[in-house]
């Protein structure tokens, strides 16, 4: 990217909504305090610049740059690309530029059970965590070892001088007692095998065991309460476990079910039971059976890479204080051969904009002015899957969360909303009053001072219908308590269509918007102090 030799301001005077002049009135006397100079580094912001990288990130080789797919791979590659020829070195706690994200999915495709000609309903009568179980097509059990709690423990083991490998045991939930007291904590407290279902299933697989039936004494209520967690078939925060490795198959099951399994030696397993609980000490018995058993999966995996760029700050106390600036740089990928969904302004135009504000950080460093404190600027993957990639870094952060002074976000930024056809010299901002309002005034006495831009916080209204602060990547920070502001251009015809090309965006008015962003970020990261957060909120 090169570096622009003139800046132009222009001054436009234009009539504003009610909520703008009233929001700007609140901080007319708001003074930036910041050292040095910041309008050289803005200048370096151009929207030649812009318009190069953005042809290469929304073009069809990205491929609509769908997260876990080739084309978003080469999106990262390409950003992180721009990062070292910048010369922004890479964080020694990443893979390079990269932070690693997983996510996955697990459910049930096909699960049954039938014990001889009766087959039961699953999520009624009996019931298995799916990322607990590997695959297994249908499968005939002909036998059965009743082996009383499933524990392997120094004091007190089901499995010491038995030998269950490759069969399937029958064991009670919860761990034997006698009088209140467990055997195998000694006391009245109970142990870990009976509140960590994991255990059970890891005993058995190490002792060989094929399959784990577990009696549910309580399995109507049991249900009531784990059936969203057994029917939730959304992505969740990490990798698929191995299963096959870890844990013997398993399903829990109803007390009528167990005495069909148990069939005619009801008798001779109470009195097993009855011995186990009186004296501490393991019982097994095997029991004939004809139990058929299928389950099988449905798996899915989204991998992908969140892309980091650390500006450290000069100064020896406040570098230790972050400032983000984020944009997610998935879309939604390709239907087809054809139908390419290139993203530009959703949201190649914020990824463009951030990468811009990174080089004009990195040449005020180089210029030894800063910026005071460091600069953290992160693209993320999966925002369109529901948020993942800022999800992720927010749990898995990697600078401390405490001590991240704010993010600033931007979520299309390069196009004009028909409410602005005639003048597209606006933003609309949202959220940068929700925790902080020295936030919202920095922003706004950025803007008086270098861009007179129009602020539009129409969708910064709390009782918006478009929910849009909930729906950009900001939000997972201010979920953490990290005061957030967000960039955004409003909604069009092309928004999630294949006609959301390059052609279409307005670099003259993304460069305006990105050197506000600019001097807001710049503020941020040189004030003596950080801003506070100061607003009590009761947003969800």
């Amino acid at each position: 990217m090169n570096k622009i030799t003139q800046f132009v301001v222009a001054f436009l005077f234009v009539s504003m909504t009610g909520t703008a002049q009233e929001m700007t009135k609140a901080a007319s006397d708001f003074q930036l305090t910041a050292p040095n100079d910041p309008v050289p580094f803005a200048e370096t912001i151009s929207q030649e610049d812009m318009k190069g990288i953005l042809t290469i990130l929304a073009s069809d080789e990205m491929e609509g740059r769908e997260t876990g797919t080739p084309g978003n791979d080469k999106a990262s590659k390409f950003i992180a690309g721009k990062l070292a020829e910048m010369g922004i070195p890479k964080v020694d706690k990443l893979d390079g530029y990269f932070q690693k994200i997983a996510f996955s999915s697990e459910s049930w495709e096909d699960i049954s059970l039938k014990v001889g000609d009766k087959e039961y309903r699953h999520l009624w009568e009996y019931y298995a965590f799916a990322n607990l179980n590997s695959t297994n097509e249908m499968q005939t059990i002909n036998e059965v070892v009743f082996l009383g709690y499933g524990i392997d423990d120094a004091n007190y083991s089901d499995y010491k001088g038995k030998n269950v490998r490759g069969k399937t045991i029958l064991i009670y939930d919860g761990e034997p007692k006698k009088r209140g007291v467990s055997y195998v904590t000694k006391s009245k407290e109970i142990s870990d095998w009976s509140t960590d279902r994991k255990k059970k299933l890891m005993a058995a697989h190490k002792n060989g065991v094929k399959n784990v039936l577990i009696i549910d004494g309580n399995l109507k209520n049991n249900l009531g309460e784990l059936r969203r967690q057994l029917l939730d078939g959304r992505m969740k925060m990490g990798d698929v476990e191995d299963t096959q490795n870890l844990y013997a198959n398993s399903a829990y099951i109803s007390t009528d079910i167990a005495k069909a399994i148990i069939g005619k030696k009801f008798k001779k397993f109470v009195k097993t039971r009855k011995k186990i609980e009186k004296k501490g000490k393991s019982k097994s018995l095997t029991l004939a059976t004809d139990i058929a058993l299928t389950q099988k999966k449905n798996v899915r995996q989204l991998l992908g890479n969140n892309i980091i760029g650390f500006i450290e700050g000069t100064d020896p106390v406040l570098k230790n204080e972050i400032v983000v600036v984020s944009a997610h740089y998935d879309h939604i990928g390709k239907r087809g051969s054809d139908a390419i969904y290139n993203g530009a302004d959703d949201n190649g135009s914020g990824s463009t904009t951030v990468l811009e504000i990174a080089q004009a950080f990195k040449a005020a460093k180089d210029a030894g002015v800063g910026p005071r404190r460091s600069v953290m600027t992160i693209w993320v993957t999966g925002e369109e899957k529901g948020l993942l990639g800022s999800e992720y870094y927010s749990e898995f952060p990697v600078f401390p969360l405490e001590n991240t002074v704010v993010d600033v976000n931007v979520d299309m930024v390069g196009r004009v909303h028909e409410k602005y056809a005639d003048n597209p010299n606006y933003i609309y901002v949202i959220g940068a009053d929700r925790l902080s309002t020295e936030l919202h005034k920095i922003n706004e006495a950025a803007n008086a001072k270098y861009s007179n831009l129009i602020l539009d916080y129409t969708y910064n209204d709390e009782n918006d219908p478009n929910r849009f602060y909930y729906r950009s990547d900001h939000y997972n920070f201010a979920k953490k308590g990290i005061p957030a502001i967000f960039f955004f251009n409003g909604t069009h015809a092309d928004y999630h269509m294949i006609s959301d090309t390059v052609e279409k965006i307005n670099f003259e008015k993304m460069e305006k918007i990105g050197r506000l962003i600019f001097h807001t970020a710049w503020e941020l990261a040189n004030r003596d102090k950080r801003i506070e957060v100061d607003v009590t909120t009761g947003d969800e």
